[in-house]
Parts: C-alpha cells; sequence; structure tokens
C-alpha cells in the first residue's frame, strides 16, 4: 500500500507540473549539476626512510584501517618466475619473533583482520585494538619468517595449480593473449612455469623481500576512529627502523600491435567452451583528457549487463552466458580487451558479432539515453563507494601514485557529466582498435578450425605457451581395418579381457571430491544388466541422486525428482552394464582420430549428445563429453578418466576429473565387486 500510494504522489506531481509547462517527451531534458561530493582531504606526512603515510579520520564507528600498498613499477622475472608469487605466499607466515599460530590466534581474539601480500598489507578491527594491532602489522612487515618448508609447500601448490591450468582454455587463452599482445619478456606478458617455480630459492625469497618490500614508494593509509597526532607519533615508533631503497624500475618494449585484425588460434582438444578474447595494446592514464569518455564508452560496449556486447551474444543469440569488455588506465601501457566463453559450434560467429558490435560503438553515436544510464550508472556507482572510509582513503591513495590533480574526485561527477556522445565516438575509435586487434582463441580446432578460417580473417595457430606452429592435424582418418569393434576390443583387453570383464556381475564404487571448498562423498553402483545409481553427499546429507533401472530413471537433486526423458533412457541404455564395450550399441559411430592431450585417441559417436574418447595406444577410455539442453541453452560436460588400477584382475580408473563449467576431480579409495545387490538399490 505504501509503494502505491508513493506511486500517485508521483503521478500528482507530474500532473500539477504540466500545467505550468509544456513538456515535450522526446526531447531528453538538460542533466542537472552534479551532487557535491565532500571526501575530505586527508592529513599526511613522510618518515625519512619514504614511507608516506595518508591519515583519514572518521569517529562514526569505533573501527579503524590500516593500508600498506608498495607502489613499485611492474618488474619481470625471466627465468625465476613465480618469486612474486611464491614471496607472496610466504609473508604472513609468521615472523621472526611470534610463531604463526600465535599471531593467528591474537588476530582472532581481536576479532580483527591481518593479511600480507605481495604488494603490501592490510589490517582492520575494533579501535580499543588498534595500536596493538598496528604493532603486529609492522612486525609482520618488517621481521617476515621465510623457511624452507614454507616454500616447498607453496611451490608444491603452485605447481598443482599451473597443471591443472594447463587443461583449461579459459587460463590458456588468458595466458596466450597477454603473451602476445605485450610480448614474452615483459612483465604484463611473462608467465609462470614449472621451471620458473622450480629455480626459485629460499635464497631468492628473501633477496626479493629486502629489493621490493621497501618503504621508498610505499604509501600507509590510515581510516577510521584515530587521532592524528596519536597515529603519528605510533607509526614513526613502529616504522623508522623499516629499511630499504627503492626498488629498482626497468623499461620494456611492448610488442606492436598487429597491422591488420588476425584469429590467434589455440587448440585445446578437451575444451567443453570457446574462449574468444579480443585485445589490442594501448596507453591511458587517469591524468589523461579521455579517461572519463573511456569509461563511459567501455561502459556501453562491454562493460555491463545492458552493454553492446552482453545484450547481443548473451541475449540476443544466446551464445555465451555473458561478455565483457576492459580498458584500465595505467601509468604503463595497458590493453583494451574483450572477452567471452561460448558455445563451440558457433566460435566464428562470436568472434565476428564481437568485432561488429565494437565496431558499433566506433561508427555509430551512442543514443542519448545510453549515455545517460551509463552516466547514471557510474555517478551511483561513485556516490555509493565515496561514502566508505576505505574507500575514500583509496581516493587519497590514487591521488598520490596516479600523479592525479587534488581536486580530482570532487570533480569526478562533473566530469562524468560532461561527455557527449561525441566524446564516446571520438575515443572508441582512438582505444578500441578492431582493426589492430588480435582475436585470441582457444577451443577445440578438429570442430571450430575451418569455421574461422572461411571468416576471411587470417588465422595464425599457436601452442599453449604462445610459440607459432603450423596447423594442427585436428583429426586423422581410421585406418584401414579398424572398426567400432576393433576399438571396443582394445579397451576391453587393456582393461583385463573379455572373461575377466564378463565375470563383473556387479561394483561398488566409493569415492570423494571437492568443490568450491565442499567435501563431497560418492557411491556409484552399477550391474551387469544395465541397472545404476548414483548418490552425492555431503556432510551426510544427499544433495544429488540418479538411478536407472534399466528401463526407466531419474535425477533428484536438493528435493526435486525429474523423470528421465525419452533421449535420456535411450542414452542410458547405450551406455549401460559395467562395461558397456562388451557389444556394439546400434547407431554408434567410429568419427576419427583426434589428438587427447598429447596422444592420439578413437573418437565414438554414441548418440547425437554423447562422444567418447579410447587411446589408440593403450586401449584405455580417456574421456566422455556430453552435450546437455536446457531450453534454448546447450552446454557440454565432460568426463575424463586416469589412474587405471587392477581390482580383482579388472582395471578401473580411479580418478575422474569432472567438468560442469567447473572442474572437480572424484578420487576413489575403493572400489568392489560382485557385491550383494538388490532391486532396492536402484528405486
Amino acid at each position: 500500500m505504501k509503494k502505491l500510494i508513493n506511486y500517485i504522489v508521483i503521478a500528482l506531481l507530474f500532473i500539477s507540473g504540466s500545467l505550468y509547462a509544456q513538456v515535450d517527451i522526446n526531447q531528453m531534458p538538460e542533466p542537472g549539476p552534479a551532487p557535491a561530493v565532500n571526501l575530505g582531504q586527508p592529513q599526511t606526512f613522510e618518515l625519512k626512510n619514504g614511507l608516506k603515510v595518508l591519515v583519514v579520520e572518521d569517529k562514526k564507528l569505533p573501527r579503524v584501517l590500516f593500508n600498506l600498498t608498495i607502489d613499485n613499477d611492474p618488474y619481470a622475472e625471466g627465468d625465476k618466475i613465480g618469486t612474486g608469487a611464491l614471496f607472496s605466499d610466504m609473508m604472513g607466515t609468521g615472523t621472526e619473533k611470534t610463531p604463526k599460530d600465535d599471531f593467528e590466534d591474537e588476530v582472532e581474539f581481536m576479532g580483527a583482520t591481518l593479511e600480507l601480500f605481495g604488494s603490501g598489507a592490510y589490517a582492520s578491527g575494533l579501535s580499543k585494538y588498534s595500536d596493538r594491532l598496528l604493532e603486529m602489522m609492522a612486525e609482520a612487515i618488517m621481521t617476515p619468517k621465510f623457511d624452507q618448508d614454507q616454500l616447498d609447500k607453496f611451490r608444491d601448490q603452485n605447481i598443482e595449480g599451473l597443471k591443472a591450468n594447463a587443461k583449461s582454455a579459459s587460463s590458456i587463452a588468458n595466458k596466450v593473449r597477454s603473451a602476445l599482445a605485450f610480448g614474452k619478456e615483459h612483465p604484463f606478458g611473462e608467465f609462470e612455469t614449472i621451471e620458473g617455480f622450480e629455480n626459485v630459492t629460499l635464497e631468492d625469497i628473501q633477496e626479493y623481500y629486502e629489493t621490493f618490500y621497501v618503504p621508498g614508494n610505499s604509501y600507509l593509509i590510515v581510516s577510521g576512529d584515530v587521532e592524528f597526532k596519536k597515529v603519528r607519533k605510533k607509526i614513526k615508533k613502529l616504522f623508522k627502523k623499516w629499511d630499504g631503497e627503492e626498488a629498482p624500475s626497468e623499461t620494456y618494449p611492448v610488442s606492436d600491435n598487429v597491422t591488420e585484425t588476425e584469429i590467434n588460434f589455440v587448440d585445446v582438444p578437451n575444451a567443453v567452451q570457446a574462449e574468444v578474447h579480443l585485445i589490442n595494446t594501448t596507453n591511458l592514464k587517469m591524468t589523461d583528457d579521455d579517461y572519463f569518455p573511456v569509461l563511459l564508452a567501455n561502459q556501453i560496449v562491454g562493460g555491463s549487463f545492458e552493454s553492446y556486447l552482453n545484450k547481443t551474444l548473451r541475449e540476443d543469440k544466446a551464445w555465451t552466458y555473458g561478455a565483457r569488455t576492459s580498458l584500465p588506465a595505467r601509468k604503463e601501457v595497458t590493453s583494451f580487451r574483450a572477452s567471452t566463453s561460448g558455445k563451440m559450434a558457433v566460435t566464428d560467429s562470436i568472434a565476428l558479432e564481437m568485432i561488429k558490435q565494437i565496431n558499433r560503438i566506433r561508427n555509430e553515436q551512442v543514443e542519448e539515453d545510453l549515455l545517460a544510464n551509463a552516466k547514471a550508472t557510474y555517478s551511483g556507482n561513485f556516490i555509493r563507494e565515496a561514502s566508505k572510509p576505505r574507500n575514500i582513503s583509496n581516493f587519497a591513495l590514487r591521488i598520490q601514485t596516479q600523479d592525479l590533480p587534488e581536486d580530482f574526485y570532487e570533480n569526478y561527477l562533473e566530469n562524468i557529466n560532461k561527455v557527449t556522445v561525441e566524446d564516446v565516438q571520438r575515443v572508441a575509435n582512438k582505444y578500441f582498435l578492431t582493426d589492430q586487434a588480435r582475436i585470441v582463441i582457444a577451443a577445440k580446432g578438429s570442430e571450430v578450425a575451418n569455421a574461422l578460417e572461411a571468416t576471411g580473417i587470417p588465422v595464425k595457430y599457436f601452442d599453449k605457451d604462445a610459440n607459432p606452429v603450423d596447423k594442427p592435424e585436428f583429426s586423422k582418418p581410421i585406418p584401414e581395418g579398424v572398426t567400432l569393434e576393433t576399438v571396443y576390443n582394445n579397451y576391453i583387453e587393456a582393461i583385463g579381457g573379455k572373461k575377466a570383464a564378463e565375470a563383473v556381475k556387479n561394483v561398488v564404487m566409493l569415492g570423494s571430491a571437492s568443490i568450491q571448498g565442499m567435501a563431497l562423498n560418492m557411491e556409484m553402483k552399477m550391474t551387469k544388466d544395465g541397472k545404476s545409481a548414483q548418490e552425492v553427499k555431503m556432510g551426510g546429507n544427499v544433495l544429488q541422486k540418479m538411478v536407472f533401472d534399466g528401463e526407466k530413471g531419474y535425477n533428484m537433486a536438493q528435493g526435486q525428482k525429474m523423470d528421465y526423458s525419452e533421449e535420456e533412457i535411450e542414452a542410458a541404455k547405450k551406455s549401460a552394464g559395467i562395461f558397456a564395450e562388451l557389444t556394439v550399441p546400434e547407431g554408434a559411430e567410429l568419427k576419427n582420430i583426434q589428438d587427447f592431450e598429447g596422444q592420439d585417441a578413437y573418437v565414438v559417436q554414441l548418440t547425437d549428445e554423447v562422444k567418447e574418447f579410447y587411446s589408440v595406444d593403450s586401449g584405455y577410455k580417456l574421456f566422455t563429453e556430453t552435450t546437455i539442453q536446457q531450453g534454448d541453452q546447450d552446454f557440454t560436460t565432460t568426463v575424463k578418466y586416469d589412474d587405471y588400477q587392477e581390482v580383482d584382475g579388472v582395471k578401473f580408473p580411479f580418478t575422474m576429473i569432472n567438468n560442469i563449467g567447473q572442474e572437480f576431480k572424484i578420487e576413489f579409495k575403493e572400489i568392489k565387486l560382485n557385491q550383494k545387490l538388490s532391486d532396492a538399490d536402484f528405486k
């Protein structure tokens, strides 16, 4: 009722106003004056070692925040790439004075937050603990403890992450995009490697700390319930012994933009979706006159849900789940980027439409209402952010680090409102260089390469480390005499032979997995006559259950039960049984040979929705790819089979890596054969 009354009041006000003035509803009203935003000025001082301190007093809440930023120039790590990442991991793992557990316990007791990383530190908590929190922060900054065990632990974690990312189309596209755009020797283009991490020693970590974690180019922001004089005295006492000169600064050459648009393709045979990224390098600083027009141009073309790119690729075409652009302002070289993950079958169309929509803002003036909406979005966000003490201190920091005028943020809204449609088109042509852009695509070459070459855009091929290569041989013909029955027989022989496989009446597999930090337990049951049941639990609670009794089935998730469709029943019957390869299903087809993670694999089209891959050399099943349709959208899920081990004379994969848009690994701890199962297990 209150909302309805408000609408009525607004309507009455509009009607009464119309009695006194004629309003042309087709004419965009003149924008009103920008709201005044009074950010206040921080109080500042500088220590002899070069540490600059900015203090913003805010007594509204009994809280305090300390934010240290070390504003070093980008620095390439060369053959010890990974040093910075390992150093960042090791900061905050204890000090020379206080063991890690004791340190963390005290922070927890105060209900505070204290984090350290490669480019600074952050602490926040109640103001009554501000002195102690600042003491602990200073201790962690000036007397960190680096030990070999921690280095080995973090090195192993990073290497495992690299191995996982080596199979991710998204990670590959990001790496290759930056390497090609900036150059592998540039800090923005070099990428971490296993060899780089292995080269890093404990001495390298200590040297990195002494070279780069220094006060000479550092800023400490203090905001919240503090008194300037008291906090100044405390900081001078704690940080005066922090030694170190300014970090070294190097100049690096940047790769040139290409002279014409080109596709840089990386084959990722196990990709679930195609990664399509567009990039060109450019220069844009926050002090440039173009800064505010670029903010709005980017917002309109790809910076929001309602942008040209997102509405076209996601809403109109349903080719992707989202598309975005960005152009960050930097003191150094920067880049305009557009990126999306989309359906493999329309990769070529996505690339062409991406160029079309970016060219749209270059060739056509944006509509006034779109520009007004973009301004309103930026203004609203700015006003909200300007009310937060932490952001006020960040504004003050940027004024220092980006060489901004003192009144930059006071005039922020005014400068946003000054931008015209002509400004937007001008900067779009200056910075969004579609005619000099690389379109970096990481996708399944066997499915998309021919279509990409048919676009008329030159296609160049690269490996996963951004090295140029000849066009790969995406598929090979099936050798004469090899049939689907041959492939299936090879698989059965590889796992133990036909006699051993036929002797397995049922199998029970117990495994575990972790997804988004949640520990899951899984139980899978299968019978020789085609029944199956899978159950996923977390903390004893059933999250998902899938059952097929040989004729019908269902999928139950979070209490919602959905019966199998006719298509799902057909697919389940074709793959039914413990070893479906004992018989050749009707309609299945041996397609070709494709590369799968460096080895040749036979591709079997089991149904229109399901493909399976079998190793040419070992005979093992390597991979299953399933396309699922939901409404107008379809997406692909995959399962990779690994770590085959023998159980009672028959080999089973003890690891299954599932990708459902996010990858998670199931590791089976126990596989049992020929158990006492009944029909009740498949209800």
